[in-house]
């Protein structure tokens, strides 16, 4: 019976989410030749209890460092702010290329446009958040580790 089943292509489904996540949708879903896929997006408490045991063991070395960059808490202030960058994606956040490196960026650190200011990973890939444009990092408004939404802000660019 295994042999009688379509197989998945995992570019399919993540072309699927990448359109939901660009959009307002919640939920997609295709049917084609017997084989049905359907991708949803579930509110933030639900993605922290699936996220958490993924993040669990690469993100538990620098946990002094997660309450020492709580800097600002996320709020609507800041959505409408000129020199916000927010996630392009759902996923989690993380603010430096492995657990124990330094962070990408920091309060006051220079930017370029293009620079990678953080990693935001979505279905077990890395996507680097690069920056808009040149500036100077202001204010970092996500935690290490944490999931965020689509359209989130993620820190301020002056």
């Amino acid at each position: 019976m295994k042999n009688s089943k379509t197989p998945i292509d995992t570019d399919v489904i993540r072309e699927i989410a990448n359109l939901l996540s660009g959009s307002d949708l919640t939920e997609i879903e295709v049917e084609a030749d017997n084989l049905r896929i359907r991708v949803a997006r579930t509110p933030a408490p639900v993605t922290v209890a699936a996220a958490a045991p993924v993040a669990v063991a690469p993100a538990a070395a620098p946990l002094a460092t997660v309450a020492a960059v709580a800097l600002e808490p996320t709020s609507a202030d800041f959505s409408k702010h000129p020199g916000v960058v927010t996630s392009p994606m759902v996923g989690t956040a993380y603010r430096s290329p492995e657990p124990g490196a330094p962070s990408f960026v920091e309060v006051g650190t220079q930017v370029r446009e293009g620079q990678t200011l953080l990693i935001v990973e979505a279905m077990k890939t890395m996507n680097a958040i690069p920056a808009p444009r040149a500036g100077t990092v202001t204010r970092i408004l996500v935690e290490n580790g944490r999931p965020v939404e689509y359209g989130e802000p993620l820190l301020v660019i002056e």
